[in-house]
């Protein structure tokens, strides 16, 4: 089994899409199940983290989950694992932990589901980045919204990301929060955060609003 387990973050509210879809009278439906090239949002980004080589891929669970779990029974793969929050209203970080505590593996690679246009090359980038450093077990190897390399700020800063399990076990059960400002505070605490560059600006766009979504096809289309 390859060393690293990936978790795929897909228990939001889906506030912002819809209340976009509201706005603009387009019948409701969640971010996850709209299409990119046929493929539904969901489908497309676990594709993308399974062909990354992980030995599996857990996909958490919250809100909507009677909604995206039949898209999930498509995928038709041993390493793809189903977890459910037991608890649906939760921020991000605990989300995130739910599947760290399920992983079976020492390193992670955390995903947000709304994130399907980030290409499998630039997941492995992550993860090769991270297994080669120096310090791996102190290491977040993270996609880079400014700077590259040896990072000093947190800012802007999300998934995707790889690292030890032992820095989120160490992090997130502290703050029930969104991811940014745990960064920051493992930043400030010795973490090494080491920034990888995208291939392409709409590896930089998540889907969390109508005029992501439409960006992204906009973009998509160029390429």
């Amino acid at each position: 089994m390859n060393p690293i387990s990936a978790i795929i973050t897909a228990a939001g509210k889906n506030r912002r899409m819809r209340q976009d879809l509201k706005d603009r009278g387009i019948p409701y439906g969640h971010k996850l199940l709209l299409e990119i090239d046929g493929e539904r949002v969901l489908t497309r980004t676990v594709r993308n983290v399974l062909d990354v080589g992980v030995g599996e891929c857990l996909v958490v669970l919250g809100h909507y989950q009677e909604e995206l779990l039949p898209v999930l029974d498509d995928v038709d793969d041993e390493r793809l694992k189903i977890i459910v929050n037991p608890d649906r209203d939760v921020e991000l970080s605990q989300t995130l932990l739910n599947g760290v505590l399920n992983a079976v593996t020492d390193y992670c690679l955390c995903v947000a589901a709304d994130q399907p246009t980030v290409t499998t090359s630039t997941l492995k980038n992550l993860v090769d980045t991270l297994f080669n450093s120096a310090e791996p077990e102190n290491t977040i190897s993270i996609l880079a919204r400014r700077s590259v390399g040896q990072l000093e700020s947190a800012k802007g800063l999300g998934m995707p990301f790889a690292c030890h399990r032992n820095i989120l076990m160490r992090f997130l059960p502290r703050d029930a929060d969104n991811l940014n400002p745990i960064l920051g505070k493992m930043i400030r605490e010795c973490v090494k955060f080491y920034g990888v560059p995208h291939q392409d600006e709409v590896e930089l766009l998540n889907i969390n609003r109508y005029d992501d979504y439409l960006k992204v096809l906009e973009l998509l289309k160029k390429e």
